[in-house]
């Protein structure tokens, strides 16, 4: 019964975030759209967020979504999994980093309302963004170019563990 319930909440969380909260999104503000294809990710050189991306996707058998590669970028940098736990981490981070939003706060009450055996790493995800660097007006575009680890060791200059 356990692993019923397990199952059907990371089936309603994907169906929350991707088959409500994107499309209500697109129509209540107007993200930049993504200016790149998957196949045009791969001609950025190695070790750059640009390229990290579509091997995450590739990895995680993940589509490139135009609206949604800012956030596949933010599980990169932030090394949270494409995972339950990872997405309840991320969007603490974020909660943390200061980025309040319906989509963030939704998710973490969610999260926290469906997941207890994840709290300490949600609360750690929390605490790490309060200490980070803020992200949430970083031009995400403009930094596929950058090298992946300088941009992690950007977000994390300010925690000391």
């Amino acid at each position: 019964m356990y692993a019923f319930m397990i199952k059907q909440r990371a089936v309603l969380l994907i169906f929350l975030t991707h088959h409500m909260a994107l499309p209500i999104l697109k129509l209540v503000r107007s993200p930049e759209k993504f200016p790149y294809a998957a196949k045009d990710l791969q001609n950025f050189s190695d070790g750059t967020l640009g390229k990290d991306l579509v091997k995450f996707l590739d990895t995680k058998n993940l589509q490139l979504l135009t609206f949604y590669a800012r956030h596949d970028m933010k599980h990169i940098l932030l090394d949270y999994d494409a995972s339950e736990e990872g997405e309840g981490q991320l969007q603490c981070f974020m909660l943390g980093n200061g980025h309040f939003s319906f989509p963030v706060a939704a998710t973490v009450i969610y999260c926290f309302a469906t997941m207890p055996e994840y709290w300490v790493s949600f609360r750690k995800a929390f605490n790490r963004g309060r200490k980070a660097v803020a992200i949430c007006h970083w031009n995400w575009v403009e930094i596929l170019s950058q090298p992946t680890q300088e941009l992690k060791n950007r977000i994390n200059q300010n925690i000391i563990e």
